[in-house]
């Protein structure tokens, strides 16, 4: 990647440090929400891709050629997406936001060869702060609402750039792009029915839409890990945007001994993240029962609980934060892990 401060967007954050009002740049050439609204995920093609002011924003010119080579169905589809979920990984979403309408079209493509991969990365830039993150408070949580006097609670980038309008932007355009989205729910591949789930979450749902399409393609799923998927997908919308029958509906999830261990322990997971109740002696029971080392790795190829593991399964770090939170962090032989 090149030097990232060499990039017009560079001048904004050296004014923003140096006092000036962020609402003075709000809908300007260097605001990735209003670049990423005039991209409609329907209708891109390689001339909207050359159109596009990639180079406005941080390492822009990478993500440019990382979709390029997706479209273009050339090199390695891991490595041009490993660029731009890198970009996330180095807290630098922008550029890899303004990529997401591109993105959502190929993997709307049931004959493009990079279609899963691309998938898998998607909702990568419309989550911050969530690696590691396993609280009742914080987990599944949107941070939404732009405050100008401190960025939100998104705070800023490696670069400076105010990381919420990158969330924001790539947000924005899953919405814009739940169209193509939705009928992966129904793919006949498992992976990609997890994937969009995950994607969806993210989108904004007025109108419940998105809510009950995973609400319709639960009831015919048969696959558990999917099931899964859709509980915690369902909690995270919900957190977003509050439905009490969701709520109950995954309350009883969790206390139904019909569903399958994995739907009962991620909606127990969806529940605590829901409510303020303190946890009712059978949910402890059903975690203690149902949460094994096995179960929780196998349940790591749920993204959710992958973005959460760090010295252990995802799965067994949410149940040690949500319910067991004096608990110390796990050993590990990793000599650059925090230790307790």
């Amino acid at each position: 990647m090149g030097d990232w401060r060499t990039d017009p967007t560079f001048a904004m954050c050296r004014a923003l440090v140096d006092g000036a009002d962020l609402a003075s740049f709000a809908g300007g050439p260097f605001d990735i929400r209003a670049v990423t609204a005039t991209i409609r995920p329907e209708t891109v093609d390689g001339a909207v891709l050359d159109d596009v002011p990639w180079g406005n924003f941080p390492h822009g010119e990478d993500a440019r050629e990382a979709v390029r080579l997706l479209r273009t169905k050339d090199g390695s589809a891991r490595d041009a997406m490993g660029v731009l979920i890198g970009m996330c990984a180095d807290d630098s979403r922008a550029a890899a936001a303004l990529a997401v309408p591109f993105l959502i079209r190929i993997a709307a493509d049931p004959h493009h060869p990079h279609r899963t991969v691309v998938l898998d990365g998607v909702a990568a830039p419309a989550r911050a702060r969530y690696f590691g993150v396993a609280s009742r408070a914080e987990f599944l949580l949107h941070r939404s609402g732009t405050r100008h006097d401190d960025y939100d609670d998104y705070g800023v980038e490696v670069t400076g750039y105010p990381a919420g309008w990158s969330v924001a932007a790539a947000r924005a355009a899953i919405t814009a792009g739940t169209p193509l989205l939705l009928p992966l729910l129904d793919d006949s591949d498992p992976a990609v029915r997890v994937d969009a789930s995950y994607a969806l979450a993210t989108a904004a749902d007025p109108g419940q839409t998105v809510r009950a399409a995973f609400a319709a393609r639960f009831a015919k799923e048969r696959d558990p890990m999917v099931l899964a998927a859709l509980v915690l997908a369902t909690a995270e919308t919900t957190r977003a945007h509050p439905h009490r029958p969701a709520t109950a509906w995954i309350r009883e999830m969790w206390q139904d001994r019909a569903q399958a261990p994995e739907v009962r322990v991620a909606a127990a997971i969806g529940w605590l993240c829901l409510t303020d109740e303190p946890a009712p002696d059978t949910l402890r029971t059903t975690v203690d029962v149902l949460v094994t080392e096995e179960r929780a790795r196998a349940m790591n190829a749920l993204p959710w609980m992958a973005a959460v593991g760090s010295n252990e399964p995802g799965l067994l770090r949410c149940v040690r934060r949500m319910l067991h939170p004096d608990e110390p962090e796990p050993y590990s032989d990793d000599p650059w892990a925090t230790q307790p």
